[in-house]
């Protein structure tokens, strides 16, 4: 697998809803910085994924105008738009922001997200 591949399995993994597929492409040492939290944890990181899901129910992540910025054989770095629709207390929501995606390359040749930083615009 590639790296732009593994950036289209996490965006899959995200509309699961199911933080047991988003793992999978994590790095052990991952890091997220949101508009308001940092998470250093992948306990962090699931807590916040999992609130987001509850708090927008049947959300929809989507990432456009990506733009691959670096890449060799071992990290590869994105940008890109993201947008989400779902709703909130039964109301349809709507938003994006910004981006970063830095994935890094693993033992046994796997791509994992090691950063990501969002943004609202």
């Amino acid at each position: 697998m590639d790296y732009e591949k593994a950036f289209e399995q996490y965006i899959e993994a995200t509309n699961s809803h199911d933080f047991n597929n988003v793992r999978k492409l994590l790095h052990e040492k991952a890091v997220y910085w949101f508009s308001n939290k940092t998470c250093t944890t992948l306990g962090e990181i699931q807590s916040y994924f999992e609130n987001s899901w509850d708090v927008v129910q049947e959300e929809v992540y989507s990432a456009r105008d990506v733009q691959w910025l670096t890449a060799d054989e071992t990290s590869a770095t994105c940008i890109y738009t993201y947008h989400y629709q779902g709703y909130h207390k039964g109301e349809f929501v709507s938003g994006s922001g910004r981006a970063t995606n830095i994935f890094t390359k693993v033992d046994g040749g796997e791509w994992k997200l090691i950063h990501e930083h969002l943004s609202s615009l």
